[in-house]
């Protein structure tokens, strides 16, 4: 058996590339999507920032996205399993809308990170509770440890993916 810190490290890692993944996918780093998204990214531009990682660092801190999407689907799936986990994205469909934003990234981040949690729970042993420490770990890796390093590295990432 794996110990719990090596689950919760591997979890972390699981739900970066999750919602990084579907934050590019979904095209966050290409424009502003709901408003406030502009003002943290020119903040971030001015401190020396990539633009289009500053978007998606926006787009992170003021709509519900693929992360926030992972996080309530942790949280879900660690109450009441997959229904829990599909509960989660009626919530995070309905924030979408709170907020005006289309909410493609959330609520498929929501589907997504609950089938991911499921399969890990039922045929690796992940214990649920540790992809709420993993999400919550990759949330602050992209947001707060620097948001200038972080928005240059999300950037590239995108001109890569674009």
């Amino acid at each position: 058996m794996i110990p719990e810190p090596a689950y919760i490290a591997a979890s972390a890692v699981i739900t970066l590339i999750l919602f990084v993944g579907l934050d590019l996918f979904w095209k966050l780093p290409a424009h502003a999507g709901v408003s406030g998204t502009e003002t943290i990214e020119r903040e971030i531009e001015a401190d020396g920032g990539d633009r289009c990682g500053g978007w998606m660092i926006g787009n992170i801190v003021t709509s519900p996205d693929a992360s926030a999407g992972t996080l309530i689907a942790a949280c879900g799936y660690w109450i009441w399993g997959v229904p829990g986990g599909l509960l989660a994205a009626v919530l995070i469909f309905i924030g979408a809308r709170i907020c005006a934003d289309k909410g493609y990234a959330a609520v498929s981040g929501t589907l997504l990170a609950t089938a991911v949690f499921w399969a890990l729970d039922t045929f690796a042993g992940f214990p649920p509770e540790t992809f709420i420490a993993g999400i919550v770990i990759a949330i602050l890796i992209v947001q707060g440890i620097s948001p200038k390093h972080i928005s240059r590295i999300l950037g590239k990432l995108w001109r890569r993916c674009s």
